[in-house]
């Protein structure tokens, strides 16, 4: 760590030094840390414990109070294993402190015996429980932490696989501290203004380093998490104003005139009247599409909340000015099913043509996608450069270099949370001739305030937060069966799963839940209902997933559902084949509808009220929320079976959360809860995780003040020119292209 002896170290300068520049970290300790994303000393610092043992407040064996969970420093006197029915392997570890000794039992975890040899140090969690007069525990958590004698104990994620101890992280990361804290290093520098630090009291960065790795109180740990979860937050926030910012600052958008005769005569087609958030939303929208900078907002909604109404209503505004619209979805399946229902939404509409003296012409709705061939791609080609295509619907071939509009003026964004800010912001800043198209992005899942104000924080946001009348409620139930048809009757429960998620849930019982549900399923058929039943996405590849569908669709045709109308969809039928299916269905000329999640988005058939999702624990909340939204579109009572096995109580929890509520801004707190943040800004730093301590509904304060005295800052400081240190800091996280587009003020 070289450099001016003044000079304190920025990180940057840690993000520069190997992990091998540490003792004791050779090739196989380095690879070690490579698996974790740990390539230098920034990612080490940055590797935060993920609890403590706070040894002033430790528990004593002795003490263990049955049925309470607990956390226990012990070390381990004798480990052994045998085996049990079914060939499974239990390992038996008996385990002491200085008040007494208790045991661990663990089911088919065969490599514990080696883990968990005498004379080594550990931090157990876990259930307490008494066998025979003796404390035990069962599938214990267990950290490897060595002989640790410190009042806070901090404990590291580490991979026995790996050979990577808590232990080990923690000698590293206090060696880091060592050499670059005071009184042997040159101090960490600190970029947060000093305003901020006094308006927040928020301690030092230094002191939030050594707080959070080397505690000498559990008070200490609040702090320095406090403020290192800000940094992470601020530093987010600031990007995503600066890109807010800039575009407002340097692009040059479309005044459209919103009071045109295309959305009067749309909305009076319409056989039903738009929900009041509907028209908040419109004219939400209608307002930043007046103005002469580009909009760029986010619509978000339940499902069937009718965010495409909005998003046709945006585009026609477009089109009522004489310029064009483009819609992009994810995915070739979406962007046809978007096509086909605008396209009968529009049916009817015309527009003037231009060149012609007052004539008209229908307004014009093409899909392109890589399925459309070679002629019609290039008749679509023509009219899109020409501006005789008003509105076009595609997927990413609408952003390839051949494809030119003669006037785009407002992209929407199926989101589908596929997209990230960079792919956006590429499709906002594609400009045809000097002006920027007008941006609306559609997420299909709600989600939490503090998250949109991260995730899509350099845009605003319209919320769609009132049903359409007409929609019925939707009763779901679990079942947790096997979601593999051809699994034998007795297989239904995965004997290495948390022993609590199926306690007193007999197979009988399981097995009758499974009947129950396929006698409903042809009670609605027999009252001339219909049903979908999807299938589980085994594997990327489609050639597998069309496999399981066709498996699912031979059995259920010769059993289950024997003696009525089924029919097939899945990623691999042609689009030919796609359109009759689901035309037969929509026309109840099929009762039974078995595909993939290619129904996710887009279907529409108020005749269906049963929906059974096969291995739905394969799926996340999201897309169960929005395979559930295809049924209780019409006036009868829909149901959904979620049937599926799970091996983790995350698992359990998210089917159980689906059964809970239907409401899916309640579910998306509970989404965001159990699968994390992600990365927030797209793929930099190999698609690492932005925020490590951080949590967007944990700290959802601390998100809405970093939000603040981002815009304060951002505001008075444009390029961050008063503010050198923080931009360089900034520039760390960013990728360069990103950074130099931010902060060239």
């Amino acid at each position: 760590m070289s450099g001016q002896a003044t000079q304190p170290v920025d990180l940057g300068r840690l993000s520069q030094l190997s992990v091998t520049e540490l003792r004791g970290v050779g090739e196989k300790k380095a690879a070690a840390l490579a698996k974790g994303e740990i390539e230098n000393l920034l990612d080490l610092l940055t590797h935060y414990p993920r609890r403590y043992l706070d040894r002033t407040r430790e528990a004593r064996i002795a003490e263990l109070i049955e049925g309470e969970e607990a956390s226990v420093l012990v070390h381990v006197i004798e480990s052994s294993s045998r085996r049990v029915r079914g060939g499974k392997v239990m390992v038996n570890v008996v385990v002491g402190d200085d008040s007494g000794t208790m045991r661990l039992t663990f089911f088919n975890q065969a490599w514990r015996e080696r883990q968990l040899s005498p004379g080594r140090h550990a931090v157990i969690y876990g259930r307490i429980e008494t066998f025979r007069g003796r404390r035990q525990m069962t599938n214990p958590v267990v950290d490897l932490v060595g002989d640790k004698t410190g009042r806070i104990i901090p404990v590291y994620p580490q991979s026995e696989k790996a050979g990577l101890h808590s232990w080990d992280v923690a000698e590293w990361v206090a060696e880091i501290l060592r050499r670059t804290l005071p009184p042997r290093g040159r101090g960490l520098a600190d970029p947060l203004p000093p305003h901020l630090l006094d308006e927040h009291d928020f301690i030092t960065r230094e002191a939030a380093f050594a707080g959070i790795h080397q505690p000498e109180s559990m008070e200490e740990v609040f702090e320095a998490r406090r403020r290192l979860v800000f940094d992470e937050l601020f530093r987010l926030q600031l990007a995503l104003v600066l890109r807010k910012r800039a575009i407002e600052r340097t692009a040059i958008g479309l005044a459209h005139t919103v009071d045109g005769p295309l959305l009067d005569a749309f909305t009076a087609t319409l056989p039903f009247e738009l929900t009041g958030a509907q028209r908040r939303a419109i004219d939400e929208i209608g307002v930043d599409l007046a103005k002469p900078i580009p909009m760029h907002r986010l619509l978000q909604g339940d499902v069937g909340a009718g965010k495409t109404l909005v998003a046709v209503a945006t585009m026609l505004a477009a089109v009522d000015g004489g310029h064009q619209a483009a819609l992009m979805a994810p995915t070739e399946v979406l962007a046809e099913q978007h096509h086909a229902g605008i396209s009968r939404l529009l049916d009817g509409l015309t527009v003037e043509d231009r060149g012609s003296l007052l004539a008209e012409r229908p307004l014009r709705v093409e899909l392109l996608s890589n399925r459309v061939g070679a002629a019609d791609r290039k008749r679509i080609l023509s009219g899109l450069l020409t501006g005789e295509v008003d509105i076009a619907i595609g997927t990413h071939a609408l952003i390839q270099d051949n494809v030119l509009f003669g006037s785009l003026g407002v992209v929407v964004i199926d989101e589908q949370h596929r997209f990230g800010v960079e792919q956006r912001a590429a499709l906002r800043d594609r400009s045809y001739g000097d002006a920027v198209p007008d941006l609306l992005v559609m997420t299909a899942t709600p989600i939490p305030r503090t998250a949109a104000m991260t995730v899509y924080g350099d845009l605003d946001v319209s919320v769609l937060d009132e049903l359409p009348p007409g929609r019925t409620p939707i009763v779901t139930s679990w079942v947790p069966a096997p979601g593999n048809l051809d699994q034998a009757p007795g297989e239904v429960v995965d004997p290495d799963a948390d022993p609590d998620l199926f306690a007193g849930l007999e197979v009988a019982e399981i097995e009758s839940r499974l009947e129950t549900m396929w006698d409903e399923v042809r009670g609605q058929l027999d009252e001339g209902r219909q049903v979908y039943v999807v299938c589980p996405l085994i594997d990327e590849s489609e050639k597998l997933e069309a496999a399981s569908a066709e498996s699912v669709f031979e059995r259920l045709s010769a059993v289950e559902l024997d003696g009525y109308r089924l029919g097939l969809l899945h990623g691999r039928v042609t689009p030919a084949e796609k359109d009759q299916t689901m035309e037969l269905f929509r026309a109840a000329n099929l009762d039974v509808l078995v595909a993939t999640t290619v129904i996710e988005v887009g279907v529409d058939v108020p005749n269906a009220t049963v929906m059974v999702i096969l291995d739905a624990g394969r799926f996340g909340i999201a897309q169960l929320h929005q395979l559930r939204g295809r049924v209780g579109r019409g006036a009868h009572r829909s149901s959904c079976w979620l049937v599926g096995e799970v091996t983790t109580v995350d698992g359990a929890a998210r089917l159980q959360a689906l059964v809970d509520s239907t409401d899916g801004f309640e579910l998306a707190e509970v989404d965001l809860d159990l699968r994390g943040e992600g990365t927030i800004l797209g793929e930099r730093q190999k698609g690492r995780n932005d925020l490590k301590l951080a949590s967007l509904r944990r700290d959802r304060e601390t998100v809405a003040a970093a939000r603040l005295a981002a815009i304060d800052l951002v505001d008075a400081d444009p390029g961050l020119e008063v503010h050198p240190a923080l931009a360089a800091e900034l520039s760390l996280f960013l990728d360069p292209d990103d950074a130099e587009f931010l902060l060239k003020g």
